[in-house]
Order: C-alpha cells, then sequence, then structure tokens
C-alpha cells in the first residue's frame, strides 16, 4: 500500500476490497452507513463480513484484537483505524447487557440482532447500493427511530439501548415509533443494571448534543431520569419566589436555562447547569414573611453534585470543574461590590468562563437582569491587556534575604502584597520591599 496517508472512508473503502478480493463478503454497517445516507460525515466507519476472525487475521498485518470472542478487530493498515466485525447472531443475554456468545452468520441475521433499523443498514462502496433488510431507510426517510423486530426483546437484550434510544433521538432529531417508545417507558425501571460507566458515557452525548433539551424531555418522560438523575427528577413542583422567577418552578427553570446555552458546550457547563440547582429541594424553607428561601443550596448542591458525579464515574477533574461551578453560582450577584483584588483572583479561575456563561443562562431564564453579567464583560474588556494575575512582585526568598522568618505571617504579607500588586497600588519589587518594611514593623517586632 505504499506510504500514502488513508482518510477514514478510504480505509473502510480498501478494507472491503482486500476482503472481497480474498473472496469474502464486506460491508459497510451501521451508524456510517445511516450518517452517509444522511450526509453527515461519519465519526467512524465500521465494516461487517462473512470473513471469521481468523480469516480476517490473515488479511491484515497491523490489527488490534477488541472483541476476540465476538469476532471484531480493529484494522490499521491503511492509517486510519477502521472496526471489523465477522456477521453474526447473538447468544442469550442473561445480565442485560451482553450476550453469553455469539454465533457468525450471514448479513441477514446480523442486522436483525442490531438495536435500531436506522443502525441495521449495510452498503457496499464499491457498488454504492444499500442493503436493507429492517426496513431502515423508510425509519431513515420518516426521521424515524425504531427498534428491530420486538423492541420489548431488543431492550431486555441490552438494558442500555434504553439510553442509547434518547441519545440517537436527541442527536438525529427522530421520532421515536410508539412501541419503541412504549417498551422504553415499561422498562425504565430495569436501567439499573448497567454500569454507571455506560450509562455516564450516553448521558455524556445526550447533553452534549445541539438536541439536549429534546434528551432532557425524553430521559424525564420515559422515566430515566428519575432513575439515573433522581436529584434533577426531584426539581418539579419545587416552587420559586415569583418575583425572582416567574418562569416557574426549578425544574422548568432548568430545562429552560439548558435551551438558552449555545449549540457547543463544554461538559462541565452543561453539567453545572443540570446540577446548579438540586440543592434547592433539600433546602426548602418559608420564612416568617411567606417568602421562599434556599439558604446555602450552592454549598449544598456542590455537595450533592460531587456525590452524584462520583455515582456515575465522572473522572475526578471533571468533577471538580462542575463541583466549582454550582459552587460559585450564586457569587455573581455580588461582583459590583468586590474590591478589585478580589474581582481579579474571582475572573482568574478557571471555570470562570463557564460560570460566567450560567450567569447569562441563570438570569436570562429569569428575573432578566443582566447587570452583573455586563459588568463582567466590561470588566474582561478592561483588564485584557495585562495578566489577572501577574507574576508576583516579590516571593518567600526576597522576605527571608530582608530578614524575614518562615511562617504564617509570610504567607499574610505575600497575600496583602498581591491585592495591592492587582489593585495598582504597588507596581515594582522596590515599592514592594519598603512597603512591607513599613506595614508589617509591628508585626516584626512581636
Amino acid at each position: 500500500m505504499g506510504t500514502r496517508e488513508y482518510s477514514q472512508r478510504e480505509a473502510a473503502l480498501a478494507v472491503v476490497q482486500r476482503l472481497k478480493s480474498a473472496g469474502h463478503e464486506a460491508l459497510w454497517a451501521g451508524g456510517c452507513v445511516r450518517d452517509e445516507l444522511r450526509g453527515v460525515f461519519p465519526n467512524d466507519y465500521d465494516v461487517a463480513t462473512s470473513a471469521v476472525p481468523d480469516e480476517s487475521r490473515q488479511l491484515f498485518q497491523k490489527r488490534v484484537e477488541v472483541g476476540a470472542q465476538f469476532g471484531v478487530l480493529v484494522v490499521l493498515d491503511f492509517g486510519a483505524p477502521v472496526e471489523v466485525a465477522t456477521f453474526r447472531t447473538d447468544g442469550a443475554y442473561q445480565d442485560g447487557r451482553r450476550p453469553e456468545g455469539v454465533t457468525f452468520t450471514s448479513a441477514e441475521e446480523d442486522a436483525k440482532r442490531r438495536d435500531f433499523t436506522v443502525n441495521g443498514l449495510f452498503y457496499d462502496p464499491e457498488r454504492e447500493t444499500v442493503i436493507d433488510y429492517v426496513g431502515g431507510q423508510e425509519d431513515l426517510n420518516q426521521q424515524r427511530l425504531r427498534a428491530i423486530g420486538d423492541p420489548h426483546a431488543r431492550f431486555r437484550e441490552d438494558k442500555l439501548r434504553l439510553m442509547r434510544a434518547v441519545r440517537f433521538a436527541a442527536e438525529l432529531d427522530f421520532e421515536i415509533e410508539p412501541a419503541t417508545w412504549a417498551a422504553m417507558t415499561a422498562m425504565a425501571a430495569e436501567i439499573g443494571v448497567v454500569s454507571p460507566e455506560r450509562i455516564r458515557q450516553e448521558l455524556c452525548k445526550t447533553f452534549l448534543s445541539q438536541n439536549r433539551v429534546r434528551g432532557f424531555d425524553l430521559l424525564d418522560a420515559s422515566g430515566l431520569l428519575e432513575q439515573i438523575l433522581p436529584e434533577v427528577s426531584a426539581l418539579k413542583g419545587c416552587e420559586q419566589p415569583p418575583e425572582f422567577h416567574p418562569e416557574g418552578d426549578v425544574f422548568v427553570h432548568t430545562r429552560i436555562m439548558l435551551s438558552l446555552l449555545p449549540e457547543t458546550v463544554s461538559l462541565p457547563l452543561v453539567l453545572g447547569v443540570l446540577f446548579h440547582d438540586i440543592g434547592k429541594r433539600p433546602t426548602y424553607t418559608v420564612d416568617d414573611t411567606g417568602r421562599i428561601r434556599f439558604n446555602g443550596h450552592d454549598r449544598v448542591g456542590a455537595a450533592m453534585t460531587e456525590r452524584l458525579m462520583e455515582r456515575l464515574r465522572f473522572s475526578r477533574d471533571e468533577i471538580e470543574a462542575t463541583v466549582e461551578i454550582v459552587r460559585q453560582h450564586m457569587v455573581f450577584k455580588d461582583v459590583q461590590q468586590m474590591r478589585v483584588a478580589k474581582l481579579k483572583r474571582f475572573m482568574s479561575r478557571p471555570t470562570f468562563d463557564e460560570e460566567l456563561e450560567l450567569h447569562r443562562v441563570d438570569c436570562s431564564s429569569s428575573h432578566g437582569m443582566l447587570d452583573n453579567y455586563v459588568f463582567l464583560q466590561e470588566q474582561s474588556e478592561a483588564f485584557a491587556n495585562e495578566p489577572l494575575i501577574p507574576q508576583p512582585l516579590i516571593n518567600g526568598r526576597d522576605l527571608i534575604a530582608a530578614g524575614w522568618k518562615p511562617g504564617p505571617l509570610m504567607g499574610e504579607i505575600l497575600a496583602e502584597v498581591q491585592t495591592r500588586q492587582l489593585e495598582g497600588a504597588l507596581t515594582n519589587r522596590e515599592e514592594a520591599l519598603s512597603w512591607v518594611q513599613e506595614a508589617f514593623q509591628s508585626k516584626r517586632s512581636d
């Protein structure tokens, strides 16, 4: 093949051609076919073939075994990875996730064991023909998500398909066919047999989708939201002060915020929006004047967010970023009263941009007052010509050289110097050392 670089599509075509030249049937399969027919560039390409694994191994030198027991390997001969799987039918599903074994079979039988009709299509890239054994083309044209065969049977086999149905319906903006939907709602309570990691993966894909609100609504209506994120489902009926939240309860507020986010968002931002008010249910009180209060809901919500993200096996970096966003979201009401040094420290934190966007949609979905948002945008422009947190004027070594002893006082001194530096009162090392000598001389004597 020489040293030429292959695109993903070219690599998938080359894999098919090599399998066919050896006398095997080979077709593109699943999501790549669906996306090609929709005019969307696929993220990856899968090849299904009549060649059994030993036969595929003989044809491809660079490969990774990813599911030998299921007849699956990843071919790297053409640079871009292409998954190659033998046509198969699945054995009995005992755990609601994986078959006990597989039997190698025909393309038609392979199509019938897949999840949804739009994912059960094959394509011959040489002949440029679609092979459809499950009615997937019609459903694709009608923008309809339908389980292959008996939907209850498909979901009993693999409960993760409940989440995948929501994700595909959101990503593709397809309607879920009634029988498939009925099976989903009937079986939503069984999602707990799926590992937290796999649930998390589908959840993230759903909420990172441009149609995240559709995904949110489907999770809720199907009963899956209550099973996976009971903390969010519990926000239904949690009333708020109407003078600040004329839009309705906390659940409605959260949904509107999701709808106001831009199409492309970071994971901590969208999760921060989803979880920012989950502390309101446990902190709900009514004071003597009849006003609804949620004292400390940001702190309580941050702790709840950490627990639920740990439950779903999010990474520590994802947890820390999202928890910080939830914890800080009420601080924005005080930004115009902050000293310059405190404001700069607040704005220099890694999650500030996500928090600012959350604040925008938080206000826009409720009382509509964006004065703090506008103020912070103006401050960002005013501070843009220099780092928010510049290099320190002095450090601990400078203080030791000036005769100060290491200890808690040294940390206090450096913090005060930074504060004055951030506010423009100190501008160089000499000024800083002179000010320290004068301001802290009495403490040094003590």
